[in-house]
């Protein structure tokens, strides 16, 4: 379901007349919700920028920066919008409760599980562990204990997973030893199936969920918050920019006055992917590979360190903090300026549908003729800009016939299993 969906049967108003373009004529509440939409759709961008883009040049210009930008950041972001999505199933402002609660619980496993079996079948390509859909089926399921919650409250169990998590991945994966990994993976059927086991979802993968739970419980309180009221984009303005300058900048400093930035650079060599715990050989080729540090290993110069994927608290705070800048800026933006809102409509069209577009390029990557996979050998500006331009028009011309995605229609079908809870 679409925020602009939720956002109907939370306010119903008159649906626009046929022939015209629901997205630039939306009524103003709900058009503060496209903001989320269009933040989505800069995330697929991103996540595109990261698996085909061009490597980005140290120093180089604003392309090279924004590149730089996309990595590690685009799936933050789509974690916390991720979060955002579970408030407009289980009640925005208020939680669900009830026959109302239990199927709304109900949808999100459904959405687990098919998430699941999604994830694990791409894993079972070249793509392996660089996928992020078996990995959300993991964060729906651990949420659903948090989805009556208020947004204070899930505000300070964010801040707390972001201050606790990462020591504590830290101390589990310094124990881990490579026979231990063997054995779990051993009992464990998903890894056996597709490679990517329970361990890798939950501590040693990409995007593990120890960690990455900071970013879904951060969507869920900006979920229950109105973002259409001045006090809270006041707010969030002050707290997304502050969170970034401590984040980055804190991290920055403490590493170059102790230090510990030369300490990680001279041990960047021998740092490796989490997976590689497990096949060294493969640590070379992931698409979104963590550069900040040692987490999964033994050094602790790491836990300072606020690189893409490194998992530190730095790491998370900073991430967040360019998560809730860009979500309040776009739905500032998009509220304030009518134009924008149309100019933007065949973008806005890839947030709604990013499970389609985000499953359709790994399959188009997989389908370059004589490339390598992880990553594609012809990865360029040029191939990235042909990424991006065949989303929007694939989003924009599908849009103007159909509701949803291709993918979201079958997902959505397949939720409908819930009302027969009781």
């Amino acid at each position: 379901m679409t925020e602009i969906e939720s956002a109907k049967k939370t306010h119903p108003r008159p649906l626009p007349p046929p022939g015209s373009n629901p997205v630039t004529e939306l009524p103003t509440p709900m058009a503060r919700l496209v903001g989320v939409d269009l933040a989505r759709a800069l995330a697929v961008f991103g996540m595109f920028a990261v698996h085909v883009g061009p490597a980005p040049t140290p120093g180089g210009g604003v392309g090279d920066w924004l590149l730089e930008l996309a990595s590690g950041r685009a799936s933050a972001l789509f974690a916390t919008l991720a979060g955002f999505s579970l408030m407009l199933i289980a009640g925005r402002f208020e939680p669900k409760t009830g026959l109302a609660g239990r199927q709304a619980k109900a949808r999100i496993v459904v959405r687990a599980v098919i998430l699941l079996v999604l994830g694990s079948a791409l894993a079972m390509t070249n793509f392996g562990g660089a996928g992020i859909l078996n990995f959300y089926a993991v964060y729906f399921l651990l949420a659903l204990p948090l989805l009556r919650l208020r947004a204070r409250t899930l505000a300070i169990v964010a801040v707390t997973l972001a201050v606790v998590t990462p020591q504590v991945a830290y101390v589990i994966r310094a124990l881990l030893t490579e026979s231990i990994v063997n054995v779990v993976d051993s009992w464990d059927p998903i890894a056996r199936l597709c490679g990517v086991g329970v361990l890798d979802l939950l501590l040693l993968g990409l995007y593990p969920a120890i960690t990455w739970m900071t970013f879904v419980v951060t969507g869920m309180a900006l979920g229950r918050l109105d973002l259409a009221s001045g006090t809270v984009q006041r707010r969030l303005a002050v707290v997304g920019p502050a969170m970034i300058t401590f984040g980055y900048g804190f991290s920055w400093l403490v590493l170059r006055l102790t230090g510990g930035a030369q300490k990680i650079m001279a041990g960047m060599p021998a740092m490796k992917v989490p997976d590689a715990m497990k096949d060294p050989s493969t640590a070379s080729q992931s698409f979104d590979a963590p550069v900040g540090g040692g987490l999964g290993g033994t050094d602790a110069w790491g836990l300072l360190a606020a690189e893409p994927h490194s998992g530190s608290t730095f790491d998370l705070i900073g991430s967040l903090g360019i998560a809730i800048t860009v979500l309040l800026c776009l739905t500032v933006a998009l509220d304030r300026l009518p134009w924008l809102r149309r100019l933007a409509t065949p973008i806005i069209a890839v947030g709604t549908m990013s499970l389609t577009l985000y499953v359709g390029h790994i399959l188009v990557i997989l389908a370059l003729p004589g490339e390598a996979a992880t990553p594609p050998q012809s990865a360029s500006a040029a191939l990235l800009l042909c990424f991006v331009l065949g989303a929007t028009v694939f989003a924009a011309l599908w849009s103007r016939f159909f509701r949803r995605g291709p993918l979201e229609y079958l997902l959505n079908g397949a939720t409908g299993l819930a009302h027969h809870v009781r």
